[in-house]
This record gives C-alpha cells, structure tokens and sequence, in this order.
C-alpha cells in the first residue's frame, strides 16, 4: 500500500534530506578500508533506525493490539487517530531512503491485522503500516543493488500472532532474502569477509521461540537492546554509559537505543506537537554529540539506533567512528 498522496512540499523536504543522507553511505561497508573487513560485526559501529517502518501509519485502519483498550476506545473520534500519528511516527524515510542513507539495523514491529482473514503480517507501532512482504521486498531490492552491504532485521515484539501467522511470516522472510539470508554461528565468525564470501547480506534476530526451528533465525538475546525509556536526555546518555559498561564482551551483538521515550503526561501536554517537535529536534544535537565521543570494539559502541534519522547527520556520524579502529591498528603496529 502506497503511503497517501498530499503534503508535496513535506515529501519533498524529506527527499532533499534523504538525498543529502544518501550522499556517500549507500555503499559505505563495501568501501571500508580492507583492514576492517576482517573485524567482527559485533565490533563496528553500525547506525540504526528506532521503530524503523513508521515512517508511514494507517489512520484508517483499526488501533493496534499494542494499544490499551482505553485507547483503542478514544481512538474511535477521528481526531484522536491524528494525534496517535504524530506520536507514533518516529521516521520520515521509507527503508529504500534510509538505507541509500546508510542505515544498516532496522527494529521491527510487527502484528496481525484484526477481522482480517489469513496470516497476512502488517509492521506497528500504535497504528499499522505498511505489509511486512512490501517492506521485506523493498529491502532485497536494495540488497541487490548493493551486494556488499549487510543489514540487521531484528523482529523484536509480535502482536496478536499465533504460530501459523508466525510460520507464514518466517517462510516470507526466506522466499524474499533466500541465500542471502545468514545462519547462525559464533557472533565472532561474522566479518564482512566472512558475509562476502559466503555472499550473506542479511542477519534475522526473531524474538519468538519458533527461532529454534530455523537455521537462519538468530535468537533475540544475541541482540540486546537495553531501553533508557525516559524523556530526559541527561538519564539516557547516563544510561548508554552504563549499559555500555555492562556489555558482554564477546557473544552478542549491542544496540544502543539514542531514543527518549515519551510518557503519557507528555503527550497529555505536547499533544498536537508530536514526538518531533516535543523531544527529538531538541535533544538530538546532544545526543549526536554523545555519538562523536564513542569509540567502537570490544567493550565499545555497536548498533546506535536514533529517531529521525535525517534530522542530523547520524548515520554518517555513527560510521566514521570506524575510522577510531584503524588509528587503534596504526598505534598498535608502531608500538
């Protein structure tokens, strides 16, 4: 389903920012120096997109199994719906964008529609999106054109799914990446070399049990993604700082979710204002300059995930850290 039509001058600002974005990060793993190729994936830092899909949501459709009743309720007043969108949008880029703009993690909801018949899967986040199969396909588009890129699907939270809607999404999953699709093995194995030579792109974390029954399903506790859940940026930073301290040394991937989550009263307060224009265009100089001070590897930064990607220059931020490993290589060479 197309997102609607409408809004030109907002479409086009979002693809001048996309444009910018896609610059020089649509293929930047296949340009990285050859001497990080052979570093684990777990080691580099890699940017990410929080509730990655949302940049377009149904107001038409039915209020998701994610929401509370009461909610659900209120939602049946159209104006209601329009204030739930501008809290539930968390992106303005489509997967193509996001991705010619570097974007290598993608954090995906994903739930049943109500009333409808079949296993058909929809992404979510307060209101549905679009099919996951849409998504799904738009990413292997990509993937195809850029065949030494890697990206992380990481299936963290299932709404009103049984196993059969579960097996009818994992058999999509495997019709649409097919080969490309990695199994799993010691997080330390997975180099770009290693993706490269087996002629792997893509890595599924899925945080359901059924994950045992699939060789190409990484269980969800080798991507941890610990949650601040806080509007207050000073926490959050504290927190990534902690949790970053905490981090296994080897075994798992790490996400460190750069988000600030909204609480009711915020919302209650900011309603017409959205989570935009309330928390993120204002913290987000702070948090980008917590992402400059980091340093990837063992017990460094990962997968940093950030609202509004394009806001800022995160996704080409977050990459050039890995610059900080080859001066770590240079001065262990000297020494």
């Amino acid at each position: 389903m197309r997102p609607p039509a409408g809004r030109e001058g907002g479409r086009r600002r979002r693809r001048r920012a996309a444009g910018a974005m896609a610059e020089s990060n649509a293929d930047w793993m296949g340009s990285l120096p050859a001497a990080l190729r052979s570093y684990p994936l777990s080691n580099l830092a890699i940017p990410g997109s929080h509730d990655s899909f949302s940049y377009w949501v149904d107001e038409k459709s039915p209020v998701g199994p994610d929401q509370a009743t009461a909610i659900k309720r209120l939602a049946r007043i159209s104006l209601v719906k329009k204030i739930m969108k501008k809290w539930s949008v968390t992106q303005n880029l489509t997967f193509k964008e996001q991705l010619e703009g570097g974007i290598r993690y993608f954090d995906l909801r994903v739930s049943s529609k109500p009333g409808e018949i079949g296993q058909e899967t929809y992404f979510i986040h307060g209101l549905f999106g679009i099919k996951v199969w849409d998504g799904l396909k738009e990413i292997n588009t990509f993937l195809e054109q850029h065949p030494k890129e890697v990206v992380f699907l990481d299936f963290n939270h299932f709404y009103a799914m049984d196993d059969s809607h579960h097996f009818f999404l994992i058999n999509r999953i495997h019709s649409v990446f097919g080969s490309k699709l990695c199994s799993v093995e010691c997080v330390e194995y997975v180099t770009l070399q290693y993706m490269w030579e087996k002629k792997h792109q893509v890595l599924i974390f899925y945080h359901y049990p059924l994950y045992t029954e699939y060789s190409f399903l990484w269980p969800g506790n080798k991507m941890p993604a610990p949650w601040a859940n806080t509007t207050n940026v000073h926490k959050l930073l504290q927190f990534l700082e902690t949790t970053l301290e905490e981090r296994s040394r080897y075994g798992t991937f790490h996400v460190s979710q750069a988000i600030l989550t909204p609480r009711v009263k915020t919302i209650a307060r900011h309603l017409i204002r959205g989570l935009k224009n309330t928390l993120v265009h204002r913290n987000l100089p702070m948090i980008l300059n917590w992402v400059k001070a980091q340093k990837p590897g063992v017990m460094g930064v990962n997968i940093i995930t950030s609202d509004f990607v394009e806001l800022v220059d995160f996704a080409a931020t977050v990459i050039a850290l890995n610059d900080l490993l080859l001066e770590e290589d240079e001065s262990a060479t000297k020494s």
